[in-house]
């Protein structure tokens, strides 16, 4: 009963290893010869954005550092 139930099991595993997977939620695998330029656009966009934004903050903050230690 036990060696049968071992059997199962690992063949079971087996099963998962050998077959090619793909996630859940996907119902379709992507084509890489045609990007998808809106998504494409929306990330680097976003990497601009974050990078102004952290220039921006990185300005403010050394004019209050100079002010504050009476270094300007």
């Amino acid at each position: 009963m036990a060696s049968s139930v071992g059997v199962v099991l690992w063949s079971r595993a087996h099963l998962f290893r050998t077959q090619p997977f793909r996630g859940m939620f996907t119902s379709r695998k992507n084509d890489y010869s045609k990007p998808n330029w809106l998504r494409v656009g929306l990330a680097f966009g976003t990497t601009v954005a974050l990078w102004v934004s952290l220039s921006m903050q990185y300005d403010k903050d050394m004019k209050e550092y100079k002010r504050r230690n009476g270094l300007s």
